[in-house]
């Protein structure tokens, strides 16, 4: 059997020691009183509840051990052997850290309990990692899980993955009754995806959170719970008294929440720094999205913050409450907003627009808004908007399957012409109804953007022709410092005295690296000439035309 044994840590390689190894590694154990750091990496062994046991029984005598991370998952401990590491770990009363992974191990609600009262014993953790995911703990389990919790009133720290395990409503609550005891919990890490907690359960933690008012930093994963308007309320409750709070990352995604429950979860949003929120495949319209527009106006300290809701109907007047509240938000530094297939048209876009124009401090920024209904006012609100974020230096905007036209492409170039510090731009305007005007006014805007060092632009399923081509191209002349370069134009009307444009311009670009030109298949070979022969540089390392 290869074992390496240094400074407290075992590691065995290969070898599927089952019980019988688990039980001799055990009895050796049981022998090293004065541990006090120790390591098993033992996943995947074949060992079974009489090894895990016996292990259980070596650890009781490990009294002196600080530090133990213990990595058991895809075993077959079940409940006796989880019951039997929990009698262990109850001796373990001046443990400090520790690590304990248990994923996919036929544990039920008994081991899951059993664990939890061991737990209740190590009145002296500080840092907790446990991984029980994949198992059959249920409501008893994780409501066992909870009562020891209780107990560890010194944890600052803890990580607590229990997805996919069958906890219902009372399991989420017995796990939000636990927490309430951990008043010194700074960080806390929850993943609860793939149960069944329902409204009930979800409030039951907001609660729990309620009690845990020096919390910083807090990651709740509730992806797919069923959870309603009540629910979600219920979670904002919570967290509008943990008013230290200061880094959010809650996903909620693929549940039933809909107006009601975005607006009070937005009301539990101020004092934040840092927010992530994932809304997709819920029933959020118009009004909940003003309602957490509502709550993010409060969130005056922002520097980050990350917002997805694709796939629903919050339209124009959703999108424009969105935007009232971002206006406040004027310290962001990181934007990203996901709102695709939203219904979004003019009036939204210009309400998002008028927001981003207090956003002064903006250093990187990603919005999506594919296949909504933006037309030209729609896109030249948006680009006034960005006119005003003169600090971006990376910059993402996917407006694919939207009707800008030439307008709304022009107005686009125009903002982003005011944006003389982007050095990173991917722009994705495909299926638009772009012609020449709306290239040659993209040109223009881009011809400011001297410090761009990176260029993505996808016009693929326009109507842009040879001078729309050639605009551009005269545009990017201007764009001395581009080093990388990825230009989407097939599915338009580019000819030759196009591509003749577009070569005569490229070849200003002195420092490209790598350039990636996509064109239609017409003419494929004359405008591979046409190009090639104003493409000479010797700094040109990767080149690449497709016609498609």
């Amino acid at each position: 059997m290869p074992i390496q044994f240094i400074k407290g840590k075992i590691q065995i390689y290969y070898t599927q020691i089952g019980d019988k190894g688990a039980s001799s590694l055990g009895s050796g154990l049981a022998n090293c009183i004065n541990l006090s750091n120790l390591s098993l990496q033992l996943t995947q062994k074949q060992i079974g509840a009489k090894g895990a046991s016996c292990l259980g029984s070596a650890l009781a005598n490990c009294i002196n051990l600080s530090n133990l991370t213990l990595f058991m998952s895809y075993n077959q401990i079940g409940d006796e052997g989880a019951s039997g590491l929990g009698s262990g770990l109850a001796n373990c009363i001046n443990l400090s850290n520790l690590s304990l992974q248990l994923t996919d191990n036929k544990i039920g609600a008994k081991g899951a309990s059993g664990l939890g009262f061991g737990l209740a014993n190590c009145i002296n953790l500080s840092n907790l990692s446990l991984q029980l995911n994949y198992n059959q703990i249920g409501d008893e389990g994780a409501s066992g899980l909870g009562s020891g919790l209780a107990n560890c009133i010194n944890l600052s720290n803890l990580e607590l993955d229990i997805s996919d395990i069958e906890i219902g409503a009372k399991g989420a609550s017995g796990l939000g009754s636990g927490l309430a005891n951990c008043i010194n919990l700074s960080n806390l890490s929850l993943q609860l995806t793939r149960n069944k907690i329902g409204d009930e359960g979800a409030s039951g933690l907001g609660s729990g959170l309620a009690n845990c008012i020096n919390l910083s930093n807090l990651q709740l994963d509730i992806t797919d719970n069923k959870i309603g308007d009540e629910g979600a309320s219920g979670l904002g409750s919570g967290l509008a008294n943990c008013i230290n709070l200061s880094n959010l990352q809650l996903d909620i995604t693929r549940n039933k929440i809909g107006d009601e429950g975005a607006s009070g979860l937005g009301s539990g949003l101020a004092n934040l720094s840092n927010l992530t929120l994932r809304l997709d495949d819920n029933e959020i319209g118009a009004k909940g999205a003003s309602g957490l527009g509502s709550g993010l106006a409060n969130c005056i300290n922002l520097l980050n913050l990350q917002l997805y809701n694709n796939g629903y109907e919050i339209g124009d007047e959703g999108a424009s409450g969105l935007g009232s509240g971002l206006a406040n938000c004027i310290n962001l530094s990181n934007l990203e907003l996901q709102l695709c297939g939203n219904k979004i048209g003019d009036e939204g876009a210009s309400g998002l627009g008028s927001g981003l124009a207090n956003c002064i401090n903006l250093s990187n920024f990603r919005l999506l808004l594919i296949y909504n209904q933006i037309g030209a006012k729609g896109a030249s609100c948006l680009g006034s908007g960005l006119a005003n974020c003169i600090n971006l230096s990376n910059l993402t905007l996917f407006m694919r399957g939207n009707k800008i036209g030439d307008e709304g492409a022009s107005g686009l170039g125009s903002g982003l012409g005011n944006c003389i510090n982007l050095s990173n731009l991917q722009l994705e305007i495909s299926d638009n109804k772009i012609g020449d005007e709306g290239a040659s006014g993209l040109g223009s805007g881009l011809a400011n953007c001297i410090n761009l060092s990176y260029l993505s632009l996808e016009l693929t399923d326009n109507k842009i022709g040879d001078e729309g081509a050639s605009s551009l191209g005269s545009g990017l002349a201007n764009c001395i410092n581009l080093s990388n370069l990825s230009l989407q134009l097939n599915r338009n009307e580019i000819g030759d005295e196009g591509a003749s444009g577009l070569g005569s311009g490229l070849a200003n670009c002195i420092n490209l690296s790598n350039l990636e030109l996509c064109l239609d298949s017409i003419n494929e070979q004359q405008q591979f000439k046409v190009i090639s022969k104003y493409l000479k540089s010797k700094r040109l390392v990767v080149f690449q035309i497709k016609f498609c």
